[in-house]
């Protein structure tokens, strides 16, 4: 009990310095907001008109942007839900057996009556020591928050949070407002910034200001450009940071597009079936971040076969695994009607064979065939 008093002064004073990179974007955007407003809109722009269409979109953009960045600091990430934590029976179980492969039949045991389909390298079930649960596809362990994040992207210092599945879609929308800010910054205070080197600006503090201000936002736009377009490109193929770096491994075997159902899905997933609310930074994504549906582009040899009509060499298949596979219900409440049609679509064969397939399987085999969106 000794150690842990100097741990928690430790962990407190690593607390108080997470804050640093929050701290210095939000002095950031304070001064920018005191350049833009009073010394160039203000003190500098003569013109009423100009200045009050000025004003008005800045702070329209301004709005969003803090917004979006607020709901991606503040909104908690989602951990798995408590059917994925071992029980005080199985973990016991689990601590007396000494060999790995005992182990691992344990937890397989504990799996099977849940949506788990990756695996680690090895093939094993993956399984986190520290948080002592059974991973849920797409869910990694934060060493800096110190637990499993559901669809964890990255650990972003810059808003010292988990960028997971439940503040992704703000995430998003911060790297586009706060890219957006920084390109108006940029094209209207250009003609100023130019004013400025040709002498036409006043011999004032405000053209200091309208200077580091062209700088600082263009310079910001270059790096949140390449940032966004990345981020951007995961969306579109429904990949994290993580697995763009280590494609996810299925009983099949390695696939990067495993979890792609094509653009609209992958986009409709992170913002939504609502376009209401895409530029909102309010949560709309589909799903419950514990299971997703999963697109096989190698047949899971362990899964049911797709109808005998799906395989000509026309069409490129896919197997859509929903997370209700072999009856259960799960997650525990039922899915939105919104997330029902994410994981289901129009079956590729024909009525007749669709029928005769559904008597020969009965209709409790949640395994239909796609076609390909990607």
């Amino acid at each position: 009990m000794a150690p842990s008093g100097p741990r928690s002064i430790k962990r407190g004073c690593q607390r108080v310095l997470y804050w640093i990179p929050v701290l210095f974007i939000a002095l950031i955007v304070a001064w920018s907001y005191y350049a833009y407003v009073l010394q160039l809109c203000i003190e500098s722009i003569e013109d009423t008109g100009e200045k009050v269409v000025y004003l008005l979109a800045y702070h329209a953009i301004f709005i969003m942007f803090v917004w979006a960045y607020w709901q991606t600091i503040f909104t908690r990430p989602m951990n798995p839900l408590k059917e994925f934590h071992l029980s005080q029976s199985d973990k016991e179980l689990l601590e007396r057996e000494d060999r790995g492969e005992s182990q691992q039949e344990i937890l397989r045991r504990i799996a099977k009556d849940l949506p788990i389909y990756t695996r680690t390298n090895s093939g094993a079930i993956r399984f986190c020591d520290r948080c002592q649960l059974l991973k849920p596809d797409r869910c990694h362990h934060c060493s800096v928050c110190d637990k499993c994040i559901l669809k964890m992207d990255h650990h972003c210092p810059w808003v010292n949070n988990c960028v997971g599945f439940s503040n992704y879609k703000f995430f998003m929308l911060f790297l586009a407002y706060s890219l957006l800010y920084c390109l108006f910054i940029t094209a209207t205070d250009l003609q100023y910034f130019i004013k400025f080197w040709t002498k036409g600006l006043p011999d004032t503090q405000a053209k200091f200001h309208i200077l580091f201000l062209f700088f600082s936002a263009s310079m910001f736009s270059v790096s949140l450009a390449s940032l966004f377009i990345y981020h951007c490109w995961l969306v579109c193929k429904n990949r994290s940071t993580l697995e763009a770096v280590r494609a996810p491994v299925f009983r099949h075997g390695t696939d990067k597009n495993g979890f792609s159902l094509g653009f609209t899905k992958n986009f409709l997933q992170v913002f939504g079936d609502e376009a209401k609310y895409w530029p909102v930074p309010i949560f709309s994504s589909l799903g419950d971040g514990c299971s997703f549906p999963t697109c096989l582009v190698n047949l899971d040899p362990e899964q049911p076969s797709s109808p005998s009509g799906s395989s000509s060499a026309s069409k490129r298949l896919f197997l859509c695994l929903c997370s209700v596979a072999e009856g259960r219900q799960f997650p525990s409440k039922p899915l939105r009607e919104s997330q029902s049609r994410l994981l289901t679509s129009t079956p590729s064969w024909s009525e007749n064979e669709g029928a005769g397939q559904k008597d020969k399987k009965g209709a409790s085999n949640p395994v239909m065939t796609i076609e390909n969106e990607a």
